[in-house]
């Protein structure tokens, strides 16, 4: 206001009305006991205490904005993920959150997120499928994405330009237990695969669909970034999708929680 010359014009830009800045300024002045400003019809000027005063309170300020930048350089969010985090989004939020906050985001990669936010190793998590508790989580949902079937190059599946989803049940499944978004649970009941081999991590899993003991099912993500040589991916037709989703705890890091949930959906419309 010392500045702008003006209450009505400061007003607008504190985004409060004339009044309450009138109000707060005649308390400010009532508790100091000295005239911060002398106000005529026109304009208002600051006394000489008042310069004074604003030039002492805008050192300050800088001196507080100088350390909230410095604590937020020092703020970290632990990230957690079970496998392959999807891309370009990831690069995109990470980038983009580290930019607008000051904070970092360290990446652990765990093959059970949820267990992990509930040990409180991460802050947030990226999961894949709808294995979330809403009563003791909160989640977002980001988007789906498309399963793919997987399987060894000897595979007799290997050749075929697409599987239908109905089709599954009739070879054996591989199923990582742990991390993985596709097993019996994802049919009906009546028509579930009944041929299931376990596996507990998704390394274990890539090498057992290798080996061609059976076929798998995957995220379309896995298509684009699996590196093992001996693996085909094969079309899903009728295939429901698979939601990925933001899971937190709900007495986490809120501000950074919240900013990082902000720039996660901006990716994903970017």
């Amino acid at each position: 206001m010392a500045r702008h010359r003006s209450f009505s014009r400061a007003a607008r830009e504190l985004l409060i009305t004339q009044p309450a800045l009138s109000r707060t300024v005649a308390q400010l002045e009532a508790t100091l006991g000295v005239r911060l400003l002398d106000r005529t019809s026109r304009r208002v000027e600051p006394t000489d205490v008042g310069k004074d005063f604003l030039q002492q309170a805008e050192r300050v300020l800088a001196s507080f904005d100088h350390a909230l930048t410095t604590a937020r350089r020092r703020a970290v969010l632990r990230l957690g993920f079970s496998w392959l985090l999807p891309a370009p989004w990831a690069q995109r939020t990470i980038k983009d959150f580290e930019q607008t906050t000051g904070a970092s985001v360290t990446l652990s990669r765990t093959d059970d997120p949820l267990e992990a936010l509930q040990r409180r190793t991460v802050d947030i998590a990226v999961v894949r499928g709808d294995a979330v508790d809403p009563e003791l989580l909160h989640s977002v949902w980001l988007y789906d994405e498309a399963r793919f079937a997987v399987c060894a190059r000897e595979s007799p599946l290997a050749g075929r330009g697409h599987l239908d989803w109905g089709e599954v049940r009739q070879w054996r499944l591989i199923v990582n237990v742990v991390s993985g978004t596709t097993g019996p649970w994802s049919w009906p009941e009546e028509s579930r695969p009944t041929d299931i081999v376990e596996t507990s991590n998704y390394d274990e899993w890539v090498e057992t669909v290798a080996a061609n003991r059976g076929i798998g099912i995957v995220p379309e993500t896995a298509r684009h970034r699996s590196p093992h040589p001996s693996l085909r991916f094969v079309a899903l037709t009728n295939a429901p999708p698979v939601p990925v989703r933001l899971v937190y705890l709900p007495d986490g890091p809120r501000i950074l929680i919240r900013r990082f949930v902000d720039a996660s959906l901006a990716a994903v419309g970017s």
